[in-house]
């Protein structure tokens, strides 16, 4: 099942307590730091636009890249100046401009569970980067996937219309370094109390810095940053999500 497909029109809801202003923040003042001139973002698996709302209100220009259909069309619909959002896949997709900065959040290299994946992910956005352009993104980290193991968690919201409860059970597959997440959404109409379920099963790879370097390496970048994503405390096991900086070498 296509990732978001049928939950798409509750996304935003399931995740209104995100702090994306709190996330952008910490990703522009890497991007000052190690481009202060760039404008053109690439941002992959750009979802609702939440994160790009608050970074073309900084002044970028993003074009994001969405392989949920639905997902991009509730983007388009909240009209962000300055956000190009586009339907395609982030290890084949190709786009006629060049970027300063590539960048993915919300763990979504996490979910390029297979080599193959991951090695044409990175190649195509070594090719969209300018030269010495910038990419950043944040994963699972495996040391901490082991060390605390994935919890069953359930969540419970709701808006004037609709009562939500969701519950994430998820099973590690130490292996292939993955994480099968399967969440069971339940969605009551106020009005009509009729509910109806939502099943869908995200597979999540998780990365241990070493791994990443290699991969860096052999996709035409090096590694310049890493540490916990938003504390920008050194990566431990009690880190479950790690904040990586590539840049592109020269030729």
């Amino acid at each position: 099942m296509v990732n978001f497909q049928q939950y798409s029109k509750y996304y935003d809801l399931l995740y209104k307590d995100k702090n994306y202003k709190e996330e952008c923040d910490y990703v522009i003042s890497k991007i000052k730091q190690f481009d202060p001139k760039a404008i053109q973002v690439l941002e992959l698996g750009s979802g609702s636009g939440s994160h790009a709302h608050y970074f073309c209100k900084a002044g970028f220009e993003v074009t994001g890249v969405e392989r949920s259909p639905e997902m991009v069309a509730l983007a388009k619909s909240k009209n962000i100046e300055g956000f190009n959002p586009t339907i395609g896949d982030i290890s084949s997709f190709e786009i006629s401009q060049q970027f300063d900065i590539a960048l993915s959040l919300f763990h979504v290299m996490s979910y390029l569970t297979e080599n193959e994946s991951l090695i044409n992910c990175f190649k195509r956005v070594h090719q969209q980067l300018k030269s010495d352009g910038v990419f950043m993104f944040d994963i699972w980290y495996s040391p901490a996937v082991y060390h605390q193991k994935p919890e069953t968690r359930i969540k419970r919201l709701e808006n004037d219309t609709i009562e939500i409860i969701r519950l994430a059970e998820s099973k590690t597959e130490s292996a292939k370094n993955l994480v099968a997440v399967n969440f069971d959404v339940i969605i009551k109409d106020k009005k009509t109390q009729i509910s109806e379920t939502i099943t869908e099963e995200h597979l999540m790879r998780h990365f241990s810095i070493p791994e990443i370097k290699m991969l860096a390496a052999f996709t035409g970048f090096e590694v310049v940053l890493t540490e916990e994503f938003l504390t920008e405390n050194t990566a431990s096991e009690e880190t479950w999500g790690v904040f990586f900086i590539l840049k592109k070498y020269r030729k």
